[in-house]
Formats: C-alpha cells, sequence, structure tokens
C-alpha cells in the first residue's frame, strides 16, 4: 500500500512558496519562517478572495439576474488569482534582482 502523505512535513507544503534564501541569508530561522507564514497567510487570502468572486459572480449570473454582480465577481477572480501569483513568485523575483546586483 503507498501513502502520497506518508513522510510529508510542514517544509513540503511552505516550501514551494518559500523564497529561495539568497539576499536574505542572513535572517534568523524565526524571521524565515514568519516571512513563510505570512506568505502562506496571503497566498489564502487571495484565495479566498478569488473564491468570493467565484460565488458572487454565480449567484448574480444565475439566481439573481444582476449583471453588475457577476461583473464584480469576475473583477474579484481575477485580483485573487493575481495576488496568489505575485506572491508565489516574489522569492523567485528577490532572487533574481539580488543575482543581477551581484
Amino acid at each position: 500500500m503507498f501513502l502520497s502523505a506518508g513522510k510529508g512535513d510542514i517544509n513540503t507544503i511552505i516550501g514551494g512558496i518559500a523564497p529561495n534564501w539568497g539576499p536574505f541569508a542572513s535572517l534568523g530561522t524565526e524571521a524565515r519562517t514568519m516571512v513563510e507564514v505570512v506568505m502562506a497567510v496571503a497566498i489564502l487570502g487571495c484565495l479566498a478572495i478569488a473564491i468570493w468572486g467565484a460565488a458572487k459572480q454565480r449567484i448574480g449570473a444565475t439566481a439573481l439576474r444582476d449583471t453588475f454582480s457577476a461583473e464584480q465577481g469576475k473583477g474579484l477572480i481575477v485580483a485573487g488569482l493575481t495576488g496568489v501569483f505575485i506572491i508565489g513568485s516574489l522569492g523567485t523575483l528577490f532572487t533574481i534582482v539580488y543575482g543581477m546586483a551581484i
């Protein structure tokens, strides 16, 4: 029997969004963890905005026939997913800019 989550830990989850610590190598372990937690919370917030926008679009388009609510929902979806992309790529952007400065 193969369990896919058998040997994972919190680093498996946070490791995908944690920045490459090139420019921040001098930070302590606690500071790094705090940056990772803040990034994870911000990504969850952006996903919540996107989900709220999807619900608003669905309810506005079908149940209420409210086109303004549907358009506002589309804007929330785009804003939430853009936030996820920007926050997820901050580590890469910082590393590229730091590498170019050296």
